[in-house]
């Protein structure tokens, strides 16, 4: 994917005013004139949906409408990975035949674009809607969640990973979240066999380093971890970051969004010289955050009702403004969210906990009236246990516990076979939500119905102890289970 050479300009420019003052919201014109770098096209708007601006110079064919539905795709689900991108809610895809040999990407933090999230593409007459052109549009949106995600402007890691390292994984993870196999498998065996000459030569950048990462520490939960990790911790000032990482606070940070010391990933990786491991103890004495294991989510906040617009995902914790902007949200911006079962949520009017307070111990598909944008610091918190008696009881010849209003049976329950959960005494106005959680506070299995009985499969649950957690409304039960 060739780039123009001002790429990196329009990356890393400094805006023209202070992101304070940006403009908010603007309608989407039916008609652009470009005034950045070369470009002098008027363009004109050719689709409009919530998540999508598309516009085309006068040399792109109209009969060229695959981007419609693909880019208005790859946005909401980018926006609903990484969180917010500004107030605008679409994105501005530009889209030239022929011209520019390549594109380039800005951001609502950047003047030359008009404070826009921007894609600007021109290589090719798109009329093929071929592989090559889907990575294209796919890459330069990979660049505006490098550098415009969590409410923070710049790339650190950019200047390790270059152009296109960080564009693959992002790539992979958008076409394997939209169901995009063919090409998800496609880009899988492309990006494998790719090698760079960097930061040695004959570097295996996928295969080697981002693809064992996301395999094994949590998919695209870990990609939005690292800039979540990055934006909690990394020097900036205000809105934008400090210059650039080295390699060892490179391998610190993607450690933190991981959970566990990536330095023996890295050696194999790039190789691990003197200066990186300097680097690297260095970097954990500057931005002393622990390897520890992520802890699940379980409170997921979303911009529109039912679960719509950019998404934010909270593990047990509290998080007053600073906070949550450092996640992906923005002050006043919540409308809907889901909570795990044996959790609560606690939403604050103002910053650091203060004013008036809500608590939710279940979804909510749409703020009640006075809540809706008006949250500004969260508690998540595990709920307290409640106190509960068993008395064993026979069912077909299995054995069945009922806890004071919980009855759950077959317990043992065989891998692979189902555990039927009742409860006795059901809020209908409150859906059933069912968690099998592992001893290390994981969720393995989660469900949620409408209904006082509810069957739940134990699928490929390794066999060993568990605890059932089970939320209905206020009423709140635990029950340990052996899966065998």
């Amino acid at each position: 994917m060739r780039k123009h050479f001002y790429c990196l300009l329009a990356m890393f420019a400094s805006c023209l005013v202070s992101p304070l003052s940006q403009v908010q919201a603007q309608t989407t014109p039916a008609t652009w004139q470009e005034h950045w770098f070369e470009h002098v096209q008027l363009l004109q708007r050719v689709y409009l949906d919530n998540d999508l601006a598309l516009y085309y110079d006068n040399d792109v064919s109209r009969s060229v409408t695959w981007p419609n539905q693909f880019l208005s795709d790859v946005w909401r689900y980018t926006k609903k990975t990484y969180g917010s991108f500004g107030t605008e809610p679409q994105l501005y895809a530009v889209m030239h035949t022929n011209k520019y040999s390549g594109g380039h990407p800005s951001t609502y933090f950047d003047a030359s674009h008009d404070f826009r999230n921007v894609i600007d593409a021109g290589p090719g007459n798109w009329t093929g809607a071929t592989e090559g052109d889907h990575n294209l549009l796919t890459h330069e949106v990979g660049h505006i969640v490098e550098i415009g995600s969590k409410n923070t402007h710049g790339s650190p890691a950019f200047g390790i990973w270059g152009d296109s390292k960080w564009a693959e994984i992002y790539i992979y993870d958008v076409y394997k979240g939209l169901g995009l196999t063919t090409y998800q498998n496609s880009v899988y065996t492309q990006f494998t066999a790719g090698r760079d000459n960097f930061p040695r030569a004959n570097t295996a950048w996928f295969r080697d380093w981002f693809y064992p990462i996301y395999n094994q520490y949590g998919g695209t939960q870990v990609l939005n971890r690292y800039f979540v990790q990055v934006a909690l911790y990394f020097a900036r000032s205000g809105s934008e970051y400090n210059g650039g990482m080295n390699m060892g606070e490179f391998v610190h940070f993607w450690s933190g969004a991981a959970g566990v010391n990536l330095k023996s990933l890295a050696t194999t990786a790039f190789g691990w010289t003197s200066e990186y491991e300097t680097q690297f103890v260095q970097a954990q004495q500057k931005y002393p955050f622990t390897y520890s294991t992520p802890k699940p989510i379980v409170a997921s906040l979303f911009q529109d009702i039912n679960y719509g617009g950019y998404g934010v995902y909270l593990p047990e914790g509290n998080y007053n403004l600073t906070t949550l902007r450092a996640y992906g949200a923005r002050n006043d911006d919540v409308t809907s969210l889901k909570v795990a079962a044996g959790y609560r949520v606690t939403f604050y009017m103002d910053d650091n906990f203060t004013g008036s307070s809500k608590v939710f111990t279940a979804d909510a598909a749409s703020m009640e009236a006075g809540w809706n944008d008006q949250v500004s610091s969260i508690r998540v918190e595990k709920l307290a246990a409640a106190t509960v008696s068993v008395a064993p009881e026979e069912k077909d010849g299995l054995s069945v516990s009922s806890d004071k209003g919980l009855v759950v049976f077959p317990n043992p329950v065989s891998r692979g076979s189902s555990l039927t959960v009742r409860v006795t005494e059901y809020d209908a106005k409150a859906p059933l939500k069912v968690s099998l959680v592992d001893v290390n506070k994981t969720p393995v299995v989660y469900q949620t119905a409408n209904a006082a009985t509810v069957s739940v499969n134990t699928g490929n649950v390794a066999g060993g102890v568990y605890v059932l957690v089970v939320t209905n409304g206020s009423r709140y039960y635990t029950k340990k289970i052996v899966v065998q």
